[in-house]
């Protein structure tokens, strides 16, 4: 179980994270939305150690994660926004080194790769340099090396960032999968429709405080009829998200 617990952090005197507190249990997939700098990123590298809290704690499985935050990190899946990766390897070579950095027996850990790798639909461009990949292949080598030594947490920062359809849906069963099998899963998502198929809880992030924590289904019964899209357009934005579109469409015209 990961328990967050007042978790604030400040930069220059500025609160991004303010009073922030969730648990993900054991088979849960918690979803983890909010608009851009509402401060989901930052509770996310907080929480696998990244970086330091200004106040809270992060607890799993009862004990704090800085306690022994070496033995915590090696039960921890992550999936960073941003897909930071050596341009100068191949993405063979990338696992492999992600592998001796878990200390996965070097045998399971190429034959794990292999059969990865062509799961993932990656074949022959495994062995091509990280600089010629698109970011959905940069995306898929990132989910494999933060599954590859089957962690008990997975920390998911917009995993679904240039995958195509086919990517996407396969990812989606394999979140489902995870979980079935007792993993705990925070997924962070501008993807609606995932969030909503996916998680057995969502928290909505505004302003860096936690405006919700609720099932989906009671998050959609704020609103008759409404979807998961709806509801959080209502907890977040002060305009008509309809209305923007409109005025926008109205300054294209004016000025074409």
């Amino acid at each position: 179980m990961l328990e967050v617990s007042h978790l604030t952090r400040r930069y220059s005197g500025v609160t991004v994270v303010n009073d922030v507190s969730f648990v993900v249990r054991a088979g849960d997939i918690v979803g983890y939305l909010g608009p851009n700098g509402s401060g989901k990123t930052t509770t996310a590298k907080i929480v696998t150690g990244l970086l330091d809290s200004s106040s809270g704690t992060v607890r799993f499985d009862g004990g704090d994660i800085h306690d022994d935050l070496v033995g915590y990190r090696r039960r921890l899946g992550y999936v960073p926004e941003e897909p930071h990766l050596y341009p100068f390897l191949t993405g063979r070579e990338y696992l492999e080194l992600v592998g001796r950095l878990r200390e996965l027996e070097p045998a399971s850990l190429t034959a794990k790769i292999m059969a990865l790798v062509e799961l993932f639909g990656l074949g022959s461009a495994a062995d091509r340099g990280i600089a010629s990949y698109s970011k959905g292949m940069k995306q898929k080598v990132l989910i494999i090396a933060a599954l590859l030594h089957d962690p008990d947490l997975v920390i998911l920062d917009e995993p679904d960032s240039g995958l195509d359809v086919t990517a996407s849906i396969v990812l989606r069963h394999l979140i489902r999968g995870l979980a079935a099998q007792g993993k705990a899963v925070l997924y962070s998502s501008h993807v609606m429709d995932s969030v909503e198929k996916l998680c057995s809880r969502v928290l909505v992030l505004h302003k860096g405080r936690v405006v919700a924590d609720d099932s989906v289904e009671r998050l959609r019964g704020l609103r008759a009829g409404g979807s998961l899209e709806d509801v959080f357009s209502e907890l977040v934005m002060r305009e008509d998200p309809e209305q923007i579109a409109q005025a926008i469409i109205g300054v294209l015209a004016d000025h074409a």
